[in-house]
């Protein structure tokens, strides 16, 4: 991207308010693959195929500058392998894409990363083994300590160690893990090595953060603190793209929904509107999405439901067992093999006896 145009840009962000702001996010009608405002990653014709499986097929893709973004899906979506050919830990069979509208196909992930596009993984990616801090300072970068010619001589490197210590410092209390600075990161929680691998990733002060489910596996009493770090990214004028399962989060938090089914993009747009898709709801969150399951009332709601169900055996004699009919017609389509089926069941017999 030219010079030309990032100073309009950056003269007109300078008196926006991130949190505040309300301009359309799509450029005109939403609808799966449109184009955006501002996007801050472009990705064309992007397919990964495993085998026989096509596990991302995303036409074309535009992630909104400076928004809470999330992606969604059942599992098997594809969501975290589109994260992986995105920052360069995994090569698609085809497609294009492009970051502050400079191309990264085929970039190296650490090259990305310098760039400004950092991510953290499902699976926190912490070095138990060094300590917070020690975590910390190797995320930063432009370290010359690095090189082999210069680790010998600390007055080359030193002064470079001081900032990283000093930028290390800032996020650590902001994270509430200054405390713990000096421990192993192995002795962290679940929780708390998520908001380390957050803070690590923030030392190279990006411009798009990657999260992948930052929630899962975390305490509840967490949560919230996460919660608020991701919508500081926001305030602090980063761009936000994350995966989560949880429709209560994504409602709450994200400015924009992208959803995939089977490596495809299906629906994308604010998440009043995402939720109400019928595509989605009937791929995604079920038929009965407006259940309440929190408590009693919402558990009696559902069953009634699914009594008036035609389809349901919710309220029947066959309700919690597989009934005979079923075993039959299976073991006959299975052949010989399925009377292993039928005596593991043991039906006949029953039945037999409540017949006498």
């Amino acid at each position: 991207m030219s010079t030309h145009s990032e100073e309009p840009r950056k003269a007109e962000n300078e008196t926006i308010n991130y949190m505040t702001d309300d301009r359309p996010i799509a450029a005109g009608e939403t609808a799966p693959g449109c184009k955006k405002r501002d996007p801050i990653v472009v990705a064309e014709n992007v397919t990964r195929s495993f085998g026989g499986l096509n596990a991302v097929d995303v036409e074309y893709l535009e992630i909104p500058r400076h928004k809470i973004t999330a992606l969604i899906g059942p599992n098997g979506a594809g969501k975290t392998t589109l994260f992986n050919l995105l920052t360069g830990f995994d090569t698609p069979n085809t497609g294009k894409w492009q970051f502050e509208g400079q191309s990264i196909a085929g970039v190296s992930s650490y090259k990305v990363a310098r760039m400004g596009m950092v991510r953290t993984f499902q699976l926190t990616k912490v070095m138990g083994k060094l300590t917070v801090m020690e975590n910390m300072r190797l995320g930063a970068s432009d370290q010359s300590g690095e090189r082999l010619s210069k680790a010998l001589f600390k007055g080359i490197w030193g002064g470079r160690e001081k900032e990283i210590t000093a930028q290390a410092d800032v996020l650590l209390e902001k994270f509430k893990l200054d405390a713990k600075k000096d421990d192993y990161a192995a002795s962290l929680s679940g929780g708390q090595r998520k908001l380390l691998e957050m803070a690590r990733s923030l030392m190279v002060r990006p411009k798009l953060v990657m999260l992948d489910e930052p929630m899962a596996g975390v305490n509840p009493a967490l949560t919230q603190s996460l919660l608020d770090h991701v919508r500081n990214l926001k305030a602090e004028g980063m761009t936000v793209l994350f995966v989560e399962h949880d429709m209560n989060m994504v409602r709450h938090i994200a400015d924009w929904v992208v959803v995939m089914a089977e490596g495809k993009i299906v629906a994308e747009g604010p998440p009043a509107d995402v939720m109400k898709n019928p595509a989605v709801i009937d791929a995604y969150l079920g038929a009965h999405h407006d259940v309440d399951l929190g408590d009693t009332e919402g558990i009696k709601e559902l069953a009634a439901e699914l009594e008036a169900d035609e389809e349901s055996i919710v309220g029947t004699e066959n309700a919690g067992i597989i009934s005979l009919d079923v075993l039959e017609a299976e073991s006959k389509d299975q052949g010989p093999g399925a009377d292993r089926g039928q005596n593991s069941a043991d039906e006949p017999s029953r039945t037999e006896k409540d017949t006498e």
